[in-house]
């Protein structure tokens, strides 16, 4: 059995699902896209093959295996994008939550069926219906979780809009003596340099007390002042608009002091290497242009 541990973003990691890109299917069609970054490069014709992004998640899988992490890779859908493992499930402390996905995405759970299998079913739970979370928007800081809502009330018009304020609630009642602390996001179905499409597109914590953050990613400026005032102004690396559209804030973390990043990240990746971080580059860039990154396509299930 799979005993669970996960109370935040950068303890040791253990064990961890990581999604794949082998038989990703065809480009989608425009009005198929789940996200504006993907509308816009399969516009430009730049949407990535398989090919490349097969590779760059090879070398993420590489940097695992030199850290000694136990990886699970989703069993195969034909034709079926299968690489953001964070939506479909996460957990908190020792509890497996499913997510009340996109209903076309199901399928994705059913492929890591035979890593739930190894987990305690007491400690496996799928959210009520109306309740909607996804693994990109909740982040575990000890006794903080943080969640990514949208409080619009065009809600329901907005297929960025991936964890509503039940899900916020349901997560809320599921762990009453931690802190849960929920961020109103930007949303854009066009623009996607103006689309926050979870929390972890425009903050992720790094080390024991740092993080990445973009301010406009937030409707109110409360809730950039929130994490302002809890980690300090001097321990966040602020990233551009351009900075978050190429996702410099979905980096992923296998320690409180490795974190791996995506090569092109010059100033963020220095920035990291002045506070002490060994940085393990990777390429991908081409991933990237589904509007996810490394923390996307990860699902950490055991940490120390």
């Amino acid at each position: 059995m799979l005993k669970l541990n996960i109370k935040n973003e950068t303890s040791r990691l253990r064990v961890v699902v990581l999604g794949t890109a082998i038989s990703n299917g065809p480009t989608p069609k425009a009005e198929d896209a789940y996200d504006p970054k993907s509308l816009e490069h399969i516009k430009a014709g730049t949407y990535p093959i398989e090919a490349d992004m097969v590779l760059e998640m090879e070398a993420v899988a590489k940097v695992f295996e030199k850290y000694e992490v136990k990886v699970f890779r989703p069993e195969l859908i034909k034709d079926y994008n299968q690489i953001f493992a964070r939506d479909i499930a996460f957990v908190i402390d020792d509890t497996f939550i499913k997510a009340n996905i996109l209903p076309d995405r199901e399928k994705e759970l059913d492929a890591i069926q035979y890593v739930i299998d190894q987990i305690d079913p007491i400690k496996v739970i799928s959210p009520p219906e109306e309740a909607h979370v996804e693994g990109g928007d909740v982040m575990l800081w000890n006794d903080h979780i943080f969640v990514g809502t949208y409080k619009g009330s065009d809600y329901s018009e907005y297929i960025t809009a991936r964890t509503n304020m039940e899900g916020v609630n349901f997560i809320k009642d599921l762990f009453p003596n931690k802190i849960v602390k929920e961020f109103d996001l930007v949303k854009s179905k066009i623009e996607p340099r103006d689309n926050a499409l979870h929390l972890d597109c425009c903050f992720q914590p790094v080390g024991t007390d740092k993080g990445i953050i973009y301010k406009s990613g937030f409707r109110e400026e409360s809730d950039y002042m929130y994490l302002v005032n809890l980690f300090g102004k001097e321990n966040l690396f602020h990233i551009t608009r351009e900075e978050m559209y190429h996702m410099y804030s979905n980096v992923f973390s296998i320690s409180e002091n490795v974190v791996i990043s995506e090569r092109n990240f010059t100033r963020l990746n220095d920035w990291l290497r002045t506070n002490g971080f060994t940085v393990e580059e990777v390429p991908y860039a081409e991933i990237s242009k589904q509007e996810g990154l490394l923390r996307c396509s990860t699902m950490p299930l055991i940490r120390d």
